[in-house]
């Protein structure tokens, strides 16, 4: 059996996440299937991160096993020619078989994008969370240095979130302005669910001028999700980079403008 692993990019707008549910179209599934037809057996796919639904991926990495024997390029032309336009793999290398799409991940880094202008955008509808005032960057970097390190983020966490910890080390934050857009990164070893919603959510009350930087710290020691603020909506959020120890040489680039 040969372990394979992939490179995807996906518009999440139609499914109802990454994950297999009851109902409704799954990015996991979707890929299954067409990898499935490929390799001519049943395959099963495994991802780097748990996307939910609405959330985009620039950089998603996943793997799967087979008896099948397939070239690179085979894999990448044969499993596209299956998918819908809104998924696509960039790259296909095979891996040993301790590699592991989740559990041998170092970090993950997500990208959170605001529109911040007077009127809605009718392109970017799907790619950002649209917000009419501009917001305090720099209130919103001084609470974000507050919330760096290795702590419980209950308070960032969903109701529903099945993590068995809510210890996270959150490596980076970095918020930068462009035109008319907020770029929010987050750089962490993992990531609770809507976790970087939740702190968008703290970080935008902040950069509007409702709460102080130091509310962020308040949230957090809390480890009560109902003193944090709103959830940012899904659709501004994107996956864009998984690190892999060194060995694993996954090279990729990204479109910057997701």
């Amino acid at each position: 059996m040969a372990r394979i692993a992939l490179g995807l990019e996906y518009d999440g707008t139609g499914f109802v996440g990454w994950q297999v549910q009851r109902t409704g179209r799954s990015i996991q599934d979707t890929i299954a299937q067409a990898v499935s037809v490929v390799a001519n057996e049943t395959v099963s796919i495994l991802g780097a991160g748990r996307t939910d639904a609405g959330v985009h991926a620039a950089c998603q990495v996943a793997h799967f096993d087979t008896s099948a024997v397939r070239t690179k390029r085979e894999w990448i032309l044969g499993i596209n020619s299956k998918l819908p336009d809104d998924i696509v793999v960039h790259w296909a290398n095979e891996v040993d078989g301790e590699f592991d799409a989740r559990r041998s991940a170092l970090l993950r880094r997500y990208r959170y994008l605001i529109m911040e202008r007077e009127t809605r955008s009718a392109l970017l509808r799907h790619r950002t969370w649209w917000l009419r005032k501009k917001l305090d960057n720099n209130s919103m970097i001084s609470a974000a240095s507050r919330l760096l390190g290795e702590h419980d983020f209950s308070a960032f966490r969903a109701s529903s979130c099945q993590s068995y910890s809510p210890i996270r080390r959150l490596v980076s934050v970095e918020i930068n302005r462009v035109g008319d857009l907020l770029h929010l990164e987050f750089t962490a070893n993992a990531f609770l669910q809507h976790m970087v919603r939740n702190l968008v959510g703290v970080l935008a009350e902040i950069g509007s001028g409702k709460a102080s930087p130091n509310w962020a710290e308040e949230v957090l020691n809390s480890r009560d999700r109902t003193k944090g603020g709103v959830t940012a909506p899904p659709q501004g959020l994107s996956l864009i980079g998984v690190t892999y120890p060194d060995r694993y040489d996954f090279s990729y680039s990204i479109d910057q403008s997701i």
